[in-house]
């Protein structure tokens, strides 16, 4: 049965800066993207239902974007913001006509199982009146919540994998402080004498390909994803996905993949999306000075989070420059260029152009030219296809013609 997660739009403003650039079922929840969470649970996701501009929206090894299905057979829908767990669901016949409505615990609807013969009408056409299925997971309320509960979820999520492993392995010339089971060293990856980790807080997964160098220290629950490198510094329940380059400190943090933090500066309780890079000594502040909860301007509402600690949520294709100090809370929109001698404000539009003259915009060409030099250092294709995606996010996030 094919699975479709769709963006409901009451999601959209919550998940504000990435809902700028990708799906929001494209983000980190613990050690797997919110998609690959679905599909474990409830088999291939086909495609995700989001908004119109990202239509082109195609990233390594992910979803398309696709237009509403027909009703030709029966199919899921499932709310991207819900966090699935792996269960036995009995969805034989596709529930029958015109279908099965699907629950978190508390009874809020997630999504349906539709018969063949019902068309996709989006959340509104779910039916309260339908049978009803509840689904074991954690309905998500916005983007913060990826950081709130990722150590829990972390630990939850390495202790399944550990399930399906055999003893750990010890790479020589390093120390394990812990057990050592808890180290999950995949085969292909370049770990250097001289690393320590420290599993007593949870387990660590190192995935394929990754490189840990010398100096490193990493403490549990953390995972470095496929073709990461760690050169150095201190990482803790964080989770790293692909292809990123990772130093300094870390903490309790989300690199959504592909993402440059390459030299020393605190990074806590925060994430970090595709393609950003943090220069030399940026630095976040997760914590008031007050000790006071955190608020968020998203999409000009100020959300109250109840966290009390909180740094960054930095979107897809943002540059700091070297020394950047990012405010507690700070959300920075996709595409964001930071430099000069004013601090950044709490909130940073899409594309903003520096830090000294506001409504200053990086131009779409601009742009364009540093993602055609910055994709291929990943081995991603600036085609045709990347091309349109990154004209329509900046001028759906700008208001403006591409130039």
């Amino acid at each position: 049965m094919a699975v479709y997660l769709y963006d409901d739009p009451a999601d959209i403003p919550k998940f504000f800066p990435f809902t700028q650039s990708r799906p929001i079922a494209e983000l980190r929840h613990g050690a797997w993207l919110l998609r690959e969470r679905a599909a474990r649970a409830l088999g291939p996701v086909a495609g995700h239902l989001a908004s119109a501009h990202l239509a082109d929206f195609g990233d390594p090894d992910s979803a398309p974007v696709v237009p509403a299905p027909g009703s030709q057979k029966p199919r899921i829908f499932l709310r991207s913001t819900f966090a699935v767990e792996e269960q036995e669901l009995n969805l034989a016949g596709g529930g029958g006509p015109p279908g099965v409505r699907l629950t978190d615990a508390a009874g809020t609807s997630v999504g349906a199982v539709l018969a063949g013969s019902t068309e996709w009408a989006g959340p509104p056409g779910i039916a309260t009146s339908w049978p009803a299925i509840a689904l074991r997971g954690r309905l998500l309320a916005g983007a913060w919540e990826l950081v709130a509960h990722l150590g829990e979820t972390l630990r939850a999520d390495l202790e399944a994998e550990r399930a399906g492993r055999q003893e750990g392995r010890v790479p020589a010339g390093c120390t394990v402080l812990g057990d050592p089971d808890d180290l999950f060293v995949d085969q292909g990856t370049l770990v250097e004498p001289l690393v320590v980790f420290d599993t007593r807080g949870g387990p660590i997964w190192i995935q394929a390909g990754a490189e840990i160098r010398t100096f490193s220290r990493l403490a549990g629950p953390l995972v470095v994803g496929r073709g990461s490198r760690v050169i150095g510094g201190q990482l803790r329940d964080s989770s790293i996905g692909p292809r990123c380059v990772v130093h300094g400190e870390v903490s309790n943090s989300i690199f959504l993949g592909y993402a440059n933090k390459a030299h020393d500066g605190f990074l806590g309780h925060s994430i970090v999306g595709r393609w950003a890079n943090l220069g030399a000594g940026t630095i976040t502040s997760n914590l008031k000075n007050t000790y006071g909860t955190i608020r968020l301007n998203l999409g000009g509402e100020r959300v109250e989070t109840g966290m009390q600690f909180l740094g960054s949520l930095i979107g897809d294709h943002v540059k700091t420059a070297i020394g950047t100090m990012l405010p507690t809370g700070c959300v920075i929109g996709t595409g964001a260029n930071l430099f000069g001698t004013t601090r950044p404000a709490s909130s940073v539009p899409a594309f903003a152009w520096g830090t000294e003259e506001p409504g200053r915009l990086l131009a779409c060409r601009m742009f364009l030219q540093t993602a055609a030099k910055v994709l291929p250092r990943r081995d991603v294709a600036f085609d045709d296809a990347a091309r349109r995606y990154l004209e329509s996010i900046w001028r759906h996030a700008t208001g403006q013609p591409c130039a």
